[in-house]
């Protein structure tokens, strides 16, 4: 942030860092002190409709710093401005009351020890009836089981790994895209330019659990629109040349890369890419391109790549306009990718406990698994028996140094730019 947030943001760090000192918890809803001292309360904002009885607490456990810092700085937002529209419009009726949420968020520091510490102190001292997940599968895959442990849902966006949800876990729901539903969403909008769409596809392998997993989606995606893996191959993250893929690749008369690269191997994999004179003409990379550093750091290069963050702020559903402007007012851009999700995840959580009429776990973990929600800012939303979302799977395309909604048609704000221009004519 710049100019005035970041100085509104400094101040509420340093109240929030007095009052923890005189023995009291942070009670600003955008700052809050390091470590195991929550980041902020977010409740009832000034000129909101009256509320009654005492507020209903829910906890988060986001990545404010580390290595997902980028994702849970997306996140906390979404969170926090839910909370404030839900007071606002009267909060949440239990029990014949209309009570206020309060949100208790603390940083885990992108650490799963921290994730799973963070969230116990949320059941054992803040007394929460819910969480609100963080960012990342890593992080995701150690906090989730604590739900079950602690009989609390647990909601949990930006996170594409389906085998969390594949544990057996009772009150995990995550209304996020996973695997699955981002290769059919990609391999549809390929299959949708007609004859000429790609038909000889690379695979580029990231060495990780979600790696692994996504690639065998990709390749069921690929022959069921019946076309071919002509080259798939492993790396290990973190990977500073990637040229010998790109020339076997392109040896193989691959007209399409998929690939699932963390953001410097993506950036990587794009400037050798060119370097080496390969130009398919369809590249999907799941999570590399979803940050505004792509285009920074890329310029024209980075355009044509196609990718699926989870949401956009062109997103056609209720709500969204409304929440962009309150995002562009904060911090001078619409939503990021990450906000719309995670302020669903509260809108989704408040019509649950409404629901539910009741404040225990289960009873709000039984009022998940019924959603059948329509006005959420990511659309409908229903939950399957293993808690992954049936939602939407919109696909971005870098076109000019932005990320436009290009797919599906009925949520489109721009075409989908089809073959990708080769580098050398950019």
């Amino acid at each position: 942030m710049k100019g005035l947030p970041f100085l509104s943001t400094l101040l509420s760090v340093l109240v929030a860092i007095s009052l923890v000192a005189c023995g009291r918890p942070a009670t600003s809803g955008t700052g809050g002190s390091q470590g195991a001292a929550p980041q902020g309360q977010a409740g009832q904002p000034a000129g909101s409709q009256a509320t009654q009885g005492e507020p209903i607490r829910i906890g988060a456990v986001v990545p404010l710093t580390g290595r997902y810092a980028s994702l849970g700085n997306q996140v906390r937002p979404g969170y926090e401005i839910a909370v404030e529209d839900i007071n606002a419009q009267g909060g949440v009726l239990v029990g014949g009351q209309r009570r206020p949420l309060e949100l208790r968020l603390y940083d885990d520091e992108s650490d799963p020890a921290k994730t799973v510490q963070r969230l116990e102190t949320l059941n054992s001292s803040d007394k929460v009836v819910a969480y609100l997940g963080s960012a990342g599968s890593d992080l995701h895959a150690a906090g989730a089981a604590i739900g079950d442990k602690n009989r609390l849902p647990y909601l949990g966006i930006a996170f594409g790994l389906l085998q969390i949800h594949q544990r057996g876990l009772k009150y995990l729901f995550s209304p996020f895209p996973k695997s699955p539903d981002m290769a059919r969403a990609g391999l549809e909008l390929a299959a949708s330019v007609g004859a000429d769409k790609p038909t000889r596809y690379a695979i580029f392998v990231e060495k990780t659990d979600w790696g692994l997993e996504q690639a065998q989606y990709y390749r069921q995606e690929v022959e069921r629109q019946g076309g071919q893996v002509v080259f798939q191959e492993e790396y290990a993250p973190g990977a500073k040349d990637l040229s010998d893929l790109i020339l076997r690749a392109k040896s193989a008369g691959a007209d399409a890369l998929l690939g699932m690269p963390n953001p410097p191997d993506g950036m990587t994999i794009v400037r050798q890419m060119k370097e080496l004179d390969w130009n398919p003409k369809y590249i999907m990379l799941i999570r590399a391109p979803d940050g505004v550093t792509w285009g920074e750091n890329l310029g024209k290069d980075g355009d044509y790549v196609a990718h699926i963050a989870g949401w956009h702020h062109d997103f056609k559903a209720p709500g969204v306009a409304e929440l962009n402007a309150k995002y562009q007012a904060r911090f001078g851009r619409p939503a990021d990718v990450l906000t719309g999700p995670a302020y669903a995840c509260v809108q989704i959580l408040a019509d649950a406990i409404q629901r539910a009429g009741k404040l225990d776990g289960e009873s709000i973990r039984n009022a998940l698994a019924t959603t059948d929600l329509q006005n959420t800012v990511i659309g409908p939303v229903k939950f399957n028996p293993d808690g992954t979302g049936v939602v939407i799977t919109p696909v971005t395309q870098w076109q000019n140094g932005k990320s436009e909604l290009v797919w599906p048609p009925e949520q489109a704000s721009k075409p989908f730019l089809y073959p990708a221009v080769p580098f050398s004519q950019r």
